[in-house]
């Protein structure tokens, strides 16, 4: 695996090493020794998957303390825009959002640390995210910023994605209260 930092101080893109031949590939999506030795000593204790259609959007999601969590971010198939927003206070990158396009065929993943807001818009029809979370899924300590909040200005190259309910009353950045 390789891991490769980002000017967002914690959020890392990570590469897995791929083993192709004529009868498909193989490679860790996941190995603690290689986390631990790029300085990564997490724990994950949930994971979660969604399937969504082409221009579904969601996020930005993040679970606030004591129930904050980090992840492992990848795509199983099909493509999706990634964005991390950083909502810590105290980070130079605050406010400041990474994007990235995660598919099935760069196999990359994004390992995001505490206190940033996530979300994704699916590239493809039948799309499998993947991400694995430091901490349990807790419903009193989620929260969501709007996709679409003027503060980020976030290209996401669609004016009117597949939006849920909960996203569409997502709250505003300027509205929100750090606790990051």
């Amino acid at each position: 695996m390789q891991f490769e930092k980002t000017d967002f101080e914690g959020l890392l893109v990570i590469a897995p090493k791929v083993f192709e031949d004529e009868r498909g590939h193989f490679f860790e999506s996941f190995n603690k020794d290689e986390f631990i030795k790029n300085g990564l000593a997490v724990e994950f204790l949930q994971d979660n998957q969604s399937l969504s259609q082409k221009n579904v959007l969601r996020g930005l999601h993040f679970q606030i303390p004591p129930f904050s969590q980090a992840k492992l971010i990848r795509v199983i198939k099909g493509s999706v825009l990634d964005i991390a927003v950083d909502i810590r206070k105290t980070s130079k990158t605050y406010g400041k959002y990474f994007k990235l396009v995660l598919s099935e065929q760069n196999k990359t993943m994004i390992y995001l640390p505490v206190g940033f807001a996530h979300g994704f818009l699916t590239l493809e029809d039948n799309t499998i995210f993947s991400y694995k979370c430091t901490n349990f899924y807790h419903k009193d300590s989620e929260f969501s910023l709007r996709w679409n909040d003027k503060d980020f200005n976030i290209n996401w190259g669609i004016d009117y994605p597949i939006l849920s309910d909960k996203d569409q009353q997502a709250q505003n950045f300027n509205q929100f209260n750090s606790p990051f």
